[in-house]
């Protein structure tokens, strides 16, 4: 058996999810493998972030989300509001802002000791949902979906514009 990696990298706009159409990338990947028969797994491991798939529209909203993009991000706001104020979920607490101030970072999670940066619970409990990865076919050195099929990566963090890694790996004969 081959096993064949890599990752992909995209920037999150920050304000709404951000979305994005990874399915070339994960086609130029298997074909990049040689691996003609076996699967690929599509990984987020970021906690806001997941993989799904999903038909392709075609039609975009003015902020240009695709039409089921937009109408999966109406639906879970439904079930889960977006954060805007301390105390409306119970994350993140005093221990967790404690904990994310020693980090040596700590002023990309907290600019200027800003808890408001922090404020991400409903990305966190959405991206839970939908979950972190997929797995696919890879029939004779394909992506073995449907020709409506796209996969998708989606950021739900809100807070800020950040860079998101995307891990593929192919694996099979």
């Amino acid at each position: 058996m081959k096993i064949y990696k890599e990752q992909i990298y995209l920037t999150s706009h920050g304000g709404t999810p951000s979305f994005f159409n990874i399915t070339p990338s994960v086609k130029e990947i298997i074909k990049k493998s040689e691996i003609q028969n076996g699967i690929c797994a599509v990984i987020s491991p970021h906690t806001t972030c997941s993989v799904f798939f999903e038909e392709f529209v075609h039609d975009y909203t003015e902020d240009g989300d695709e039409y089921l993009q937009a109408d999966l991000n109406n639906v879970l706001k439904k079930i889960i509001p977006d954060q805007v104020e301390e105390g409306q979920y119970n994350y993140p607490g005093e221990k967790h802002y404690e904990a994310v101030l020693s980090w040596p970072d700590a002023e990309d999670y907290l600019p200027n000791g800003d808890r408001s940066a922090l404020l991400n619970c409903d990305a966190h409990l959405k991206a839970t949902l939908i979950g972190s990865s997929e797995i696919f076919e890879v029939d004779n050195g394909k992506l073995g979906v449907g020709p409506t099929g796209y996969i998708y990566f989606v950021d739900f963090d809100r807070t800020r514009s950040r860079i998101r890694k995307c891990k593929i790996i192919v694996l099979g004969e």
